[in-house]
């Protein structure tokens, strides 16, 4: 099919100057397969909001999506004004927006549309991190968050997380709204250009204030006697913000807290070109190298990392004079069982290492989710939950989401009281693996240009399901075929020793294998992951 005439419409639409003279070239170099790509489809909105690489078309992320989307949202909620009030009776939104290209601008957009369809709109008036911005939502029973980020995603890309009030609570879009703001996008994009989207510069600037009530909640989580700061000095941090936006907050709230935290500097403050790094999500390889260096450099016990959006976290540990990159399992770990003596519930997702004997130990009821922070944040009475993926929520009740600041805050805090025993949080997990059993986690992930790939690899997994997975005999179950609202595309393979979670990534083109072993002893345990990770990869291979 040309989609030359789809291209020359949205030309003529275009506000950004940059994609218009993207678009122009291709279509004087008559680049089909680059028009196709833009042309054929449209990003989907989901319960991740959007995320897609900048650029012209309806399958990018750019001025005339965003506008529609805000649209498709804003006419969502004067259609079911009474679910979504806020506190006041009225409809409002909060929008945040991340340091990367052009979120300022889809933020601005966002406002004057949204504030002339009647919503009273708050918009801060610089880049937040996305547990801020989350934090803010809540604090003002907001009808709606938006956050424009894209995440830990390549710097190409951008992405606009919607979390809805009323009955949702402030927490992640799900089903079915998501499908219902959908068809309403859908209709915009059909009916409406972007000039023709009503506009309006009358919304409100919000900044410091709502930081500030952030930070005096997250000091909440911790002792706050003057002894306590003291004796934080004990213990030496580097953060690093890998280029997005955690460090100004996150300096704040370890000043506030008496911690001694230095930057990476390079990475401290906002850019969206990732300059330093290829990738910027601290599991990457190479992503870490300057935290390494700064670390040393600095003698730091201990490095603390966010993604650039700041809600996720990776901890570094200094052990026999290495820096170690803890697990996403492992630092869930050691907040549970920091945090379970405190909570009526603890939950993760199925990807997840299993808290069963941890909550069992506590007295905590204790709940598997769907993978997501969207499905984890709705558990009712939720004390702290986590997911593998570098996701920690410590403080549910005021941030409905993962939080990689109050985390990083929970984790130094939980470092500081170990090193008065001359103890490390490596010695601490030891403690907690003797205690409810020896666990060990990992990933094998690819990463594919076409979603055909994965389909091949899942069909072929589902229909030859492995009987025996690293000399272990395994039950099969497809998640898929579930007639609950368990019910999802993901595989699991479990036995005695290991289990195995097979999925395709909500939000990148990869397919995740997620592997678990257990042993009676931490080498065993690493023997049976290093197994686990030979058979994940060899099959992965041979599907694809």
């Amino acid at each position: 099919m040309d989609y030359l005439e789809s291209a020359r419409s949205w030309l003529a639409q275009d506000p950004d100057p940059v994609t218009r003279a993207e678009l122009t070239e291709l279509m004087e170099t008559e680049s089909v397969a680059e028009i196709t790509s833009r042309f054929s489809q449209r990003l989907e909105f989901g319960t991740a909001g959007l995320r897609g690489e900048l650029g012209a078309g309806p399958n990018r992320m750019n001025r005339i999506v965003v506008a529609q989307t805000a649209k498709g949202l804003a006419e969502f909620l004067n259609q079911n004004h009474d679910t979504y009030q806020d506190r006041a009776g009225k409809l409002s939104v909060v929008i945040g927006y991340d340091g990367r290209v052009n979120s300022d601008i889809f933020a601005r957009d966002s406002a004057e549309i949204l504030q002339a369809s009647g919503i009273q709109t708050f918009l801060f008036d610089r880049a937040v991190p996305t547990p801020v911005a989350a934090f803010t939502g809540r604090r003002m029973s907001s009808s709606a968050t938006i956050v424009v980020t894209a995440s830990h995603n390549p710097p190409r890309d951008n992405g606009y997380k919607v979390y809805l009030g009323g009955p949702t609570g402030q927490s992640q879009l799900t089903p079915p709204q998501d499908a219902q703001i959908a068809s309403l996008i859908d209709n915009i994009a059909e009916h409406a250009t972007f000039d023709g989207i009503e506009k309006s510069g009358d919304y409100s600037l919000i900044g410091q204030r709502e930081i500030d009530a952030y930070l005096e909640r997250a000091m909440e989580l911790i002792p706050g006697a003057e002894s306590e700061f003291a004796r934080r000095r004990n213990i030496s941090i580097t953060h690093t913000a890998l280029h997005g936006v955690g460090w100004f907050v996150v300096n704040q709230l370890m000043t506030r807290a008496g911690f001694n935290c230095s930057p990476v500097a390079a990475q401290a403050e906002p850019d969206g070109l990732f300059p330093t790094v290829s990738f910027p999500n601290p599991e990457e390889q190479g992503a870490m190298d300057l935290s390494f260096d700064t670390a040393k450099k600095l003698h730091s016990d201990l490095i603390l990392a966010n993604d650039p959006d700041a809600d996720r976290l990776a901890v570094g540990v200094l052990q026999d004079g290495h820096y170690r990159m803890l697990t996403g399992d492992e630092v869930g770990i050691l907040l549970a069982d920091h945090l379970a003596p405190t909570s009526k519930v603890i939950a993760n997702s199925i990807v997840s290492a299993d808290l069963g004997a941890l909550a069992e130990f506590h007295g905590v009821d204790y709940q598997h989710t769907l993978t997501g922070f969207k499905w984890i944040s709705k558990v009712r009475d939720l004390g702290y939950g986590y997911e593998e993926a570098l996701g920690y929520c410590v403080d549910p009740d005021y941030t409905p989401d993962k939080d990689g600041i109050t985390a990083a805050l929970v984790i130094a805090e939980m470092a500081s009281k170990l090193a008065l025993k001359n103890l490390s949080l490596v010695d601490e997990l030891d403690r907690i693996a003797d205690q409810f059993g020896h666990v060990a986690t990992g990933q094998v992930s690819i990463r594919v240009t076409s979603t055909e790939t994965i389909a091949k690899i899942m069909s072929g997994l589902r229909e030859a399901p492995p009987a025996l997975v690293a000399g272990d005999a395994v039950t099969f179950e497809d998640y898929l075929a579930r007639p609950d609202a368990m019910k999802t595309d993901a595989l699991i393979f479990k036995g005695a020793q290991v289990k195995v979670i097979v999925r395709p990534s909500g939000t990148e083109p990869k397919l995740k294998c997620y592997l678990q072993a257990t042993g009676e002893t931490k080498d065993q345990a690493h023997h049976l992951l290093k197994a686990l990770r030979e058979f994940a990869s060899a099959t992965l291979n041979a599907l694809q």
